[in-house]
């Protein structure tokens, strides 16, 4: 990658300053304000083909700056866009494009924004505007614009890419997970979060809107990673054979029916991720000696994908349990996906 650098004081950061301070972002103004005298003359200067690079580019900035300043955003695009096609080999056009695409999005024309973002990136080398590449600035605001998935794991996967120094990317494999689910690519969803799980600050970042990102991935790996045996095809199976296991004192084998990633045991006022809420006891712990009864029929709060269980007799201490079962949610496997496991038990009666 072939990297430019621009040593003029007149740079993007002054052009976003103006942009941002038109009072009304519409591309058809009628209550323009006028221009500076010199404009005109800073035009015929600026055909001049004797022009050092650098006072170009000077001359050019200030031209368009000017039209901004009087909030002549059309103008200023046709300026830009003309100048672009008519000096096709200067080597600053990636810049002026991406004063075009800026002066779009902040116009709320995404669309075209977005083309001219990945024109620059397509068909320009990078451009270094004090030290911060035009190609990262394009993606950047390429995710932000961006209305599909494909879309956002293309520019994700540049980032990561180009420009990993830049970038958490701790961040952006989850992020990459989560468009990918949303395509339905489970192998790309799996592959993400284990690329995810692999960096060394996977269980301590904070991410804006994933607040629970580390066990989601960790818990979707483990569970692709495990033999999934213990799911019934259906919840009458599930409930079944756990109630046969209790009514036959069978405590080992109402082991073997836990799901083997993730069961808890909590209170219903705690977390399930809870690190004091993971299972470690076996159910012949509290089963044996004791008569276990249970109810029936299922809770009447059970859903279609959810079901509890309520149960008594376990201990002195805890005497009513509410076995939680679930669908299992794991497209990435067809055999598996729908199934019902027991995933948990509560402590108590419902709150």
């Amino acid at each position: 990658m072939i990297h430019k650098q621009i040593n003029i004081f007149l740079i993007l950061h002054i052009f976003i300053f103006f942009l941002f301070s038109c009072s009304n972002k519409t591309l058809n103004k009628t209550d323009t304000k006028p221009l500076p005298s010199s404009q005109k003359e800073l035009l015929v200067l600026l055909n001049d083909t004797t022009l050092e690079k650098e006072s170009r580019f000077a001359l050019t900035n200030q031209i368009a700056l000017n039209y901004l300043k009087a909030d002549r955003q059309t103008d200023l695009i046709l300026f830009l866009t003309s100048y672009v096609k008519d000096h096709p080999d200067d080597m600053y056009n990636a810049y002026w494009l991406l004063m075009t695409a800026y002066t779009y999005q902040q116009n709320n024309s995404d669309a075209v924004a977005k083309l001219y973002y990945e024109r620059i990136i397509r068909n320009y080398d990078d451009l270094m505007v004090e030290g911060e590449s035009i190609h990262f600035i394009c993606l950047q605001n390429l995710v932000k614009i961006a209305t599909s998935s494909e879309n956002r794991i293309e520019y994700f996967n540049q980032l990561i890419t180009r420009f990993p120094e830049k970038v958490s990317k701790t961040e952006l494999y989850v992020r990459l997970a989560q468009e990918y689910e949303a395509l339905g690519n489970w192998n790309q969803v799996i592959k993400s979060y284990s690329l995810f799980l692999a960096q060394d600050d996977a269980s301590t970042i904070q991410i804006a809107g994933i607040p629970d990102a580390y066990e989601t991935a960790r818990n979707l790996i483990n569970f692709n990673n495990s033999p999934k045996d213990w799911t019934f095809e259906t919840l009458d199976e599930l409930e079944n054979a756990v109630k046969s296991a209790i009514s036959h004192y069978q405590y080992t084998k109402l082991d073997t029916y836990k799901t083997k990633v993730n069961f808890f045991a909590m209170s219903w006022r705690q977390d399930a991720e809870d690190k004091n809420a993971q299972e470690t006891f076996s159910m012949r712990d509290y089963g044996w000696g004791n008569r276990i009864h249970f109810n029936a029929e299922l809770d009447e709060s059970s859903t279609p994908n959810e079901a509890y269980l309520r149960t008594w007799g376990w201990s002195r201490y805890l005497n009513v349990w509410y076995l939680y079962f679930r669908k299992v949610n794991f497209p990435i496997d067809p055999e598996i996906h729908g199934h019902w496991e027991w995933a948990g038990i509560y402590f108590g009666d419902k709150l």
